[in-house]
């Protein structure tokens, strides 16, 4: 990466970041009821997407003091919205086949986070057939494989068959690239975040899946980008950072440093932005997390900063 692709880069993340932290109430679980916070995973979904991102600038360790310091802030936020953990113990011991708990408890993990009663639980529930018999899509049992991997409990009998679970994906069968579509772009971004732990591994990518993805990856890309699906579009452009050989276009980060509002908001498409401040946050928090992510998978590579071990 350039020097002018990685000082924007960071600038988007910085950005985004900075809006996120600004905006994070919009995001509060205590208007949830409890019971409905352990039945429906998706009520918190946004605050262990938001964990991600901060998890992330906190591991780069190549952020500046002030994204440091609003990384660890924005982090403490969302971990005492789930209640310091308890909220995902009571969950994944309500709903034992549910995974939600244990990949939203990585993001935690990843940041020096820890519930102890909840670590005996997961690395109990990692050792049992039904859990792994569960049928998920491909691409989601790499997203579990990777949680259990950094909460620390990726050994013995429960351990992962990286290589079998990797050639299950779409990506993994180097399909026809010109059959991909919007739901199975998602999968492609997710298989290689997870094989790769949000870029930390990039030898995760097998070989010919890096070279079928530095072929197409640019391709695929511009489709979005002209079709103006910038949440996709930017997690596209995290692949690129997760590859063992990285790969970037400074077209795709003047782009998407276009799209950002002035405040550090993303926007989703390319729709107008609409609403109130909570109704902005609902529609443009992912993508704006997705900003983050990317400006700091992109950096890290851009100056040959590996994470910070044990992870």
């Amino acid at each position: 990466m350039s020097t002018a692709p990685a000082r924007t880069a960071h600038d988007i993340s910085s950005r985004a970041l900075a809006w996120l932290h600004a905006h994070r109430e919009y995001g509060a679980l205590s208007d949830i009821p409890r019971a409905d916070l352990l039945d429906d995973g998706d009520a918190y979904k946004g605050i262990g997407e938001t964990a991600l991102a901060a998890s992330l600038v906190l591991r780069s360790g190549v952020a500046g003091t002030n994204e440091l310091a609003l990384a660890r802030e924005l982090l403490e936020y969302c971990w005492q919205q789930l209640g310091e953990g308890s909220l995902l113990y009571e969950r994944l011991l309500r709903h034992p086949l549910k995974t939600d708990p244990i990949e939203t408890y990585a993001h935690f993990a990843r940041g020096g986070y820890q519930l102890p009663q909840l670590d005996r639980l997961i690395a109990h529930t990692v050792t049992l057939r039904s859990t792994h018999a569960v049928e998920h899509v491909p691409n989601r049992r790499l997203a579990v494989a990777n949680a259990v991997r950094v909460v620390g409990f990726d050994h013995g009998p429960g351990a992962h068959d990286w290589a079998g679970l990797t050639r299950d994906t779409w990506l993994g069968a180097l399909p026809e690239p010109w059959h991909i579509d919007w739901l199975t772009a998602y999968a492609v971004t997710h298989t290689v975040f997870h094989l790769t732990d949000w870029g930390r591994l990039p030898d995760g990518v097998p070989a010919d899946l890096a070279d079928h993805l530095t072929r197409w990856l640019p391709v695929w890309t511009d489709v979005w980008a002209e079709t103006g699906h910038w949440d996709l579009m930017a997690e596209l452009m995290i692949i690129g950072t997760c590859l063992p050989e990285p790969r970037t276009e400074a077209g795709d980060w003047q782009r998407l440093a276009a799209v950002q509002h002035d405040d550090g908001l993303v926007p989703r498409d390319d729709q107008p932005v609409e609403g109130d401040a909570a109704e902005r946050y609902e529609a443009h928090q992912h993508p704006t997390i997705v900003a983050v992510v990317a400006g700091t998978t992109a950096l890290v590579r851009a100056l040959d900063a590996p994470a910070r071990p044990g992870t």
